[in-house]
């Protein structure tokens, strides 16, 4: 796959479709590589008229890795904030958020439809709010606005998202946390076989395995806040697309995301929870061409 330099770092990238088609950029959440957006969603939206490209963040897959950074003191980030101070981590969401323009600036990308799922949904919003010009539409996707009154993770689904990571070299192990992790989170409506994950896994732990990353970009996510006034700043058309039954990330984050956004549309999904399951690969491309088509007829009518 291709890479180019964006923000001062290398950014590994997959491009999908005509490059003279109105490009969806996909973000992806927490510890996910760009791997993790499914194939079928990206030929589902090449199929509907789209340019998709998805990308490995900062500190996952094949993108730089911030080595020098060293491991997160996450005592300090939480301490800052309980005192109300600002907290102090290797990077910001808001760099994250940057790293995706400079890959649309490095790719002759002027606007895009900017799409983000968990911890992606929020640097998507913080690219609609920091940069609307560079901004289609947004579809923000199982993610929240850090509004600290929302219901938390399910106990089950953050003690598996905190738990150790397995041995660096030991696959078995990766792998079977890795199928736990998703067994946990996934869509009670829609699982995903066992056989299935186990390929998933297996292809992302023998493609990049970088644990000291993940810590970092938590980092990111603890120390950025709350986004609420931020996201009162987005004018672009919006979709939030969130599961009834996400047990990582309730469903009052998608709900309070909807109500942060002036004309944000919300859907909400029964049995989904916090992945990226086949069987709704229509619904999120649905979701994505939503917000694109609005954008459409907003030009058209202006």
């Amino acid at each position: 796959m291709p890479q180019v330099k964006s923000n001062g770092i290398t950014i590994e990238y997959e491009s999908f479709g005509p490059a003279d088609r109105e490009t969806v950029l996909l973000i992806m959440g927490l510890g996910g590589q760009l791997t993790m957006w499914p194939v079928e969603l990206c030929n589902e939206l090449v199929a509907r008229g789209y340019r998709a490209i998805r990308f490995d963040n900062r500190d996952v897959g094949l993108s730089t890795k911030f080595d020098a950074a060293g491991m997160p003191d996450m005592a300090a980030i939480f301490g800052a904030l309980m005192a109300g101070k600002p907290a102090t981590a290797p990077y910001s969401l808001d760099d994250m958020a940057k790293d995706a323009v400079g890959l649309l600036d490095a790719l002759g990308i002027q606007k895009a439809h900017i799409v983000g799922a968990s911890m992606g949904g929020m640097i998507a919003q913080l690219v609609a709010a920091n940069h609307p010009e560079r901004t289609l539409s947004l579809t923000s996707i199982m993610s929240s606005t850090g509004n600290p009154a929302l219901p938390q993770a399910k106990p089950e689904a953050m003690e598996v998202l905190m738990s150790p990571a397995a041995p660096a070299g030991d696959i078995e192990a990766i792998v079977a946390r890795g199928i736990k992790a998703w067994n946990t989170i996934g869509s009670p409506g829609y699982r995903t076989d066992e056989k299935t994950l186990r390929e998933w896994v297996l292809r992302d732990a023998t493609r990049s395995f970088y644990p000291v990353g993940i810590a970092r970009q938590m980092a990111a996510i603890v120390a950025n806040g709350d986004r609420r006034e931020k996201l009162k700043k987005v004018k672009a058309p919006t979709v939030v697309l969130h599961g009834a039954d996400d047990p990582l990330v309730p469903v009052e984050g998608g709900k309070d995301t909807a109500a942060s956004i002036a004309g944000a549309e919300l859907r909400i999904v029964p049995g989904m929870g916090h992945d990226f399951p086949i069987a709704l690969v229509k619904t999120f491309a649905d979701a994505i061409t939503a917000a694109a088509k609005r954008a459409g007829a907003a030009k058209a009518a202006e």
